[in-house]
């Protein structure tokens, strides 16, 4: 079954200018989403459908993996749907699948979409949603209740509660979408996220509140991976030195060490983590630092870190992810993308 997800951008946004492109924690607000749908591993492709040219240069910048659809202005206006955008989509690529996602859902995580897509084939749906349970009692305008008997008021417990759409992402089978013009459509089923997910970002202080939750997953996501590491292996310089060059009187090269740092290797080691130092230069005061603090996993001269860094992996029988990585340049930059942490 193909299955693809589409993104749409576009350029003009009066609550939030440039909102699609407006960096949240570092990073564009389109990043979270289209990165969630590279690592869920369930789409063939992950497609931004744009009419700016902007739009599109930031995520070649910053996610190359996403292709790019340009969109006809007329269906990048206040009054164009997003199913005319899937719809302009469904007309330029064959698929079985189409997942919407949606940017301004930046709190979607890879494994909501693998979950979810899992449930939509196994329940054979033909359109799925994502939900937020909602224990809100809800009137009408014209002061009616809606969900609820006033009259038999439920205590919260014992209230079921509504399902709400959360509006972060949708699975729709190619024939409905062609058929119905609509995001969903034939048997449909939901997929419930987490109560927060519930937010998304159409104003200035959504964003505010959604960059809040985002840091408290990030420090959740930092504390699962930290828990795993069972190596942790450092550069020299700029590293455990300030990247500075001092030179005695008789032109000895002359490193300055942070006797904190000392400490902390100390403290990785009593924790049962294996500490191992790795640098391209081969330093006789750096050597004697290594041997004073009784660091045996000592590699010097070394100019592929990244071939080591495998070869002692499979040596200790460890994974990637159970390896923390620290360095500071261009010769450490294959290591820090390949371990865990």
């Amino acid at each position: 079954m193909i299955v693809d997800a589409l993104i749409p951008l576009r350029g003009g946004s009066k609550s939030i200018p440039k909102k699609n492109i407006k960096l949240l924690l570092g990073k564009p607000l389109f990043y979270w989403s289209a990165k969630a749908a590279l690592d869920s591993g369930c789409f063939r492709k992950v497609v931004v459908s744009t009419d700016c040219e902007q739009i599109a240069q930031s995520v070649r910048e910053h996610l190359s993996e996403v292709e790019i659809l340009m969109r006809p202005s007329e269906l990048a206006t206040d009054e164009s749907s997003t199913e005319s955008v899937m719809l302009h989509y469904a007309e330029s690529v064959d698929f079985d699948v189409l997942c919407l996602l949606q940017a301004t859902s930046p709190l979607t995580q890879a494994k909501d979409l693998s979950s979810a897509y899992q449930l939509f084939l196994d329940s054979k749906y033909d359109s799925l949603l994502s939900v937020v349970e909602s224990k809100r009692f809800f009137w009408g305008k014209s002061g009616e209740p809606i969900n609820y008997n006033p009259a038999k008021r439920p205590r919260r417990q014992d209230f079921d509660g509504w399902l709400m759409e959360n509006g972060a992402f949708y699975f729709t089978k190619r024939t409905p979408l062609l058929n119905e013009k609509s995001r969903l459509g034939g048997r449909i089923g939901t997929y419930m996220m987490s109560p927060e997910s519930a937010y998304e970002i159409d104003e200035p202080v959504d964003w505010e509140i959604v960059e809040g939750l985002l840091k408290r997953n990030q420090s959740k996501n930092i504390q699962s991976k930290v828990s795993k590491i069972k190596v942790a292996i450092f550069d020299v310089d700029g590293t455990l030195t300030d990247g500075g060059m001092y030179y005695s009187e008789s032109g000895e090269l002359l490193k300055k060490f942070n006797t904190r740092d000392a400490h902390g290797l100390s403290a990785l080691r009593k924790k049962g983590i294996k500490v191992v130092i790795m640098t391209q230069e081969k330093s006789p005061s750096v050597r004697a630092r290594m041997k004073k603090l009784g660091i045996d996993d000592y590699y010097e001269g070394v100019t592929d870190k990244l071939s080591l860094l495998k070869e002692l992996i499979k040596k200790w029988n460890v994974a990637f992810e159970q390896v923390a990585f620290m360095g500071d340049d261009e010769g450490d930059f294959e290591c820090l993308s390949a371990v865990g942490f």
